[in-house]
């Protein structure tokens, strides 16, 4: 995973004096990224967050009371990201809505196949926290909402009669991916989620999708 940073108007952990982001909980947020995706959420200690930061154990809990607050803000900073690169798309093909699809399936076909790829964040922290009422949980909802809520309002554009089934049948084949990404070429994997995904569109569009 790259470094991650709170996008501009984000503020994780205690913020700094002018109400910004603290460089100190950026920090903490940079080291405990790198091992909740590569090892496990559960896996981490907040020690080894700890001495992966550089920070004292006072300064880490006055960032972050708990390990859980850390594991929502890292969802929290991955989520806003992820939307704000949709939000993109949505934005430079706003007079193609079919083009902001395939974009979005070709960009998970290449990351579902590049190096140091350990599954979607999301999915991987919601096998982690079985209580749907879990913080952590609720951020994963969340993201997943908007999500398929942008799917469907690019599906209905489409025409498709019901954008909120075939939202959700595109999320699906979205999950997919990410796991044939495993043991798959980034061409293979990416032609074949664009023509499933056309499949699903022509057949919203068609009212066959059920």
């Amino acid at each position: 995973m790259t470094t991650l940073s709170a996008p501009a108007g984000t503020v994780v952990g205690r913020p700094a004096r002018d109400g910004g982001q603290s460089p100190v909980a950026s920090r903490i947020l940079e080291a405990a990224a790198v091992r909740f995706y590569t090892e496990g959420i559960r896996a981490v200690s907040a020690d080894a967050v700890i001495a992966d930061a550089g920070v004292t154990k006072a300064t880490f809990y006055r960032h972050f009371p708990t390990k859980d607050d850390l594991v929502v803000a890292y969802l929290t900073v991955v989520a806003e990201r992820e939307d704000a690169r949709l939000d993109a798309w949505c934005t430079e093909h706003a007079d193609d809505p079919a083009e902001v699809l395939r974009t979005y399936a070709r960009a998970v076909g290449t990351q579902s196949c590049a190096p140091g790829f350990h599954g979607c964040p999301f999915i991987n922290a919601a096998a982690e926290y079985p209580d749907p009422q879990h913080p952590v949980r609720l951020v994963v909802a969340e993201h997943r909402r908007r999500l398929l809520g942008t799917a469907a309002d690019v599906l209905g554009r489409l025409g498709v009669h019901d954008p909120d089934a075939v939202a959700l049948q595109l999320g699906m084949l979205r999950d997919g991916a990410m796991v044939a990404g495993d043991v798959g070429a980034p061409e293979a994997v990416t032609a074949a989620l664009l023509r499933a995904g056309a499949a699903v569109v022509r057949a919203g569009r068609s009212g066959t999708d059920d």
